[in-house]
């Protein structure tokens, strides 16, 4: 168990990998996804940093890290777990494929630390949001990014 002093991504990490591995995670449809959110925000993290990200990104990724360890989001995590986090991956999903869209992508491939193809899982999250979150929340999420815009 990861503990007190750990980082947010140590914690994220250790909690998800554990939750992936209880009855009720593997029954989980979107595990597979899940298990990506530390990968996603130590990107967001890294990215933030990078002096390749024009400011305007850094405003979105700033607002989805805060997105991301904050207690209080669409789908609190505090309320129903691990689960909770995909409208984390959503929004980081979200926000990664429009630096993709609108800066060379080698970036945001030279700061995954993933296994899987980081283009591959950006599209594939973007591709089932609506399921993950269903249409509404994913609506809202989409709002939250262009509010920030």
């Amino acid at each position: 168990m990861a503990n007190e002093n750990s980082d947010f991504y140590a914690k994220l990490r250790n909690n998800i990998r554990e939750w992936s591995r209880t009855k009720e995670g593997k029954a989980n449809k979107w595990v597979d996804y899940l298990l990506f959110a530390p990968d996603l925000f130590h990107l967001l993290c890294k990215l933030m940093i990078d002096a390749d990200v024009p400011a305007g990104e850094k405003v979105k990724l700033t607002a989805t890290i805060t997105y991301f360890i904050s207690p209080l989001d669409l789908i609190p995590e505090a309320i129903v777990g691990p689960a909770g986090y995909v409208d984390d991956i959503a929004l980081a999903a979200y926000v990664l494929n429009g630096i993709i869209n609108n800066v060379d992508p080698s970036i945001v491939q030279r700061h995954w630390a993933g296994d899987a193809d980081v283009l591959k899982v950006i599209s594939r999250i973007i591709q089932f949001a609506d399921s993950m979150v269903g249409a509404g929340l994913w609506r809202k999420i989409r709002q939250l990014v262009k509010s920030n815009a």
